[in-house]
């Protein structure tokens, strides 16, 4: 039996090559490769479904592998370049390549399956790029791209008849009608919709990430894992403020808080907390109680007492609510997209 290792996302593509795959009897791995920028398969309330639902119901194995730091380093320095923001995507699918073709060593597999469609992504999923990533990941003529597979050049398993070239499909285009109708005679239902799970196509959060990489080379992964939650501002001495949008982020603010850093609140009204990342000064300290009292409910008021805890250290400060001009100019935010820091994907 044919043996194949397959990248899967848990979206409608990479399930349906999987599924299109095993109909021809091969015998399918599927690897989920994770990052800091995509769906945290931890937390139910980050992700739109069961990313593992389909595998449980067709019967598949499925791999998970964090790339980690292997993947900050190609955002940071892309071989082949960004997209429109942050997004290395090359690279990246280079990188989950290499990292599928050491399984597919591990496992005796023949070769790799991927959900990609001839012309769906602009930068990644093109004719001329396939051959260049297939190449550059060691694997030319070894992935095999089911959905679009009589659109382009036989791969090595293709000639060699391990598999069946008339039975996979010619899907092209950003269309998704005949996913869903394939879907439909695989009885397949349950796939999230196709907004896409990479943070690093967010303008506004590929914005924060460029700022922290300007501002903390040396960043660790909370820092990464922030950007994702609150309002954030950059203060003079290079430190970070980063004010809670709602209950949720407050408890996400709350825990990620290490020692060294500074929590503020506004006790007696509804408040977010102000997460100071670091050591800070006083001067820092009274902007973040600030921003704090103003985006409370203690807002009108001119003076807000705010409450903090630092190193565990009480600390209390009469503070009057940011003004607008101060929110502009420490707010770290796309300069056309005024406000717009609000309706960032969570």
């Amino acid at each position: 039996m044919a043996k194949a290792i397959a990248l899967y996302s848990g979206g409608l593509d990479s399930t349906l090559a999987i599924l299109v795959a095993m109909k021809q009897g091969i015998e399918v791995t599927a690897v989920t490769f994770l990052t800091h920028f995509g769906c945290d398969i931890s937390d139910k309330s980050s992700c739109s479904k069961n990313p593992f639902s389909a595998a449980e119901k067709f019967g598949f194995e499925v791999k998970l592998c964090h790339l980690a730091d292997k993947f900050i380093e190609i955002v940071k320095r892309p071989k082949f370049g960004h997209g429109k923001n942050m997004n290395p995507c090359i690279d990246c699918r280079i990188l989950m390549l290499k990292e599928a073709k050491e399984l597919m060593a591990m496992r005796g597999a023949d070769f790799i399956i991927t959900g990609e469609v001839l012309g769906q992504r602009p930068m990644s999923q093109r004719r001329d790029t396939f051959p260049k990533i297939d190449r550059e990941s060691g694997l030319a003529g070894y992935v095999l791209r089911p959905l679009s597979a009589k659109l382009m050049k036989p791969t090595i398993p293709e000639q060699e008849g391990i598999v069946d070239r008339e039975r996979f499909c010619d899907f092209h285009g950003r269309s998704r009608k005949p996913q869903m109708a394939l879907a439909g005679e695989f009885g397949l239902t349950d796939y999230p919709p196709p907004a896409g799970g990479c943070l690093l196509t967010d303008p506004i959060y590929s914005h924060r990430l460029r700022d922290l990489l300007d501002h903390s080379p040396a960043h660790a992964v909370k820092d990464i894992q922030l950007l994702r939650v609150g309002r954030h501002f950059r203060v003079p001495d290079s430190g970070k403020i980063i004010v809670g949008r709602d209950e949720g982020e407050n408890a996400v603010i709350q825990s990620a808080a290490e020692t060294g850093d500074s929590l503020l609140w506004v006790d007696g009204f509804g408040s977010p907390l102000a997460l100071v990342c670091g050591s800070a000064t006083d001067e820092t300290l009274g902007l973040a109680a600030s921003l704090c009292a103003r985006y409370s409910d203690a807002k009108k008021l001119p003076l807000v007492e705010v409450s903090g805890l630092s190193n565990g250290t009480a600390l209390k400060f009469q503070a009057s609510p940011a003004t607008e001009a101060e929110l502009s100019h420490y707010m770290i935010r796309l300069p056309d997209k005024a406000g717009r820091e609000e309706e960032m994907s969570r």
